[in-house]
């Protein structure tokens, strides 16, 4: 399976850190073919770090996809009954979000978008981003492993020294998964050894 022709929903919060990792796997599934829709939540589209400045992010987002960003709940919402996706990504997800979309709680686009994929009972695919994966955000992680039509990017821990209850996603493995996603496979390994 390709890429080409398939319109992917590609959801970023706030885990600001990742974004220079998940930024070239956008431009990877662009130069595939896929339509890219990106949504962003609440937390990108307004906070500054020293990883970058929220208008910087989303300007970059925009160039990339060559699509205006969807950046309210309202906006989002279409993509279940009126636009539907093939596949939704949320990469990064931070232990935030996946702690309200483990718990049904959709309170920012990136999570509607999600729910309005699974609503039409297509692929969510999600690569993680957070310091209590290992932590209080365990139940959560796994109650999203094992609910139907959610795939993870292959994780691991990212610092087991100075934090070994966090774990990120390699987000070079992002369009892999999405291809094996489409047809409702999760890629194998899902933990990995991660090398930095």
């Amino acid at each position: 399976m390709t890429l080409k022709g398939k319109v992917i929903g590609f959801g970023l919060t706030g885990s600001h850190c990742t974004y220079a990792d998940v930024f070239p796997q956008l431009e990877k599934l662009v130069q595939a073919g896929a339509e890219v829709i990106p949504v962003v939540s609440y937390t990108l589209q307004k906070t500054d770090t020293y990883f970058g400045d929220a208008a910087a992010h989303m300007e970059k987002i925009k160039q990339i996809t060559g699509k205006e960003l969807i950046t309210t709940i309202p906006e989002a919402e279409p993509l279940g009954p009126k636009q539907p996706l093939d596949c939704m990504v949320i990469a990064p997800l931070t232990g935030n979000s996946l702690s309200k979309f483990s718990n049904a709680l959709t309170d920012s686009p990136v999570l509607m978008a999600a729910k309005a994929t699974l609503r039409n009972q297509r692929p969510v695919v999600l690569a993680v981003s957070s310091n209590d994966i290992l932590g209080l955000n365990g139940q959560n992680l796994m109650r999203l492993m094992a609910t139907k039509n959610i795939f993870f990017v292959p994780f691991g821990q990212d610092n087991y020294r100075k934090k070994p209850n966090s774990m990120v996603a390699d987000m070079e493995q992002i369009p892999q998964t999405i291809i094996a996603a489409l047809d409702y496979k999760q890629i194998q390994p899902v933990i990995i050894e991660r090398t930095t």
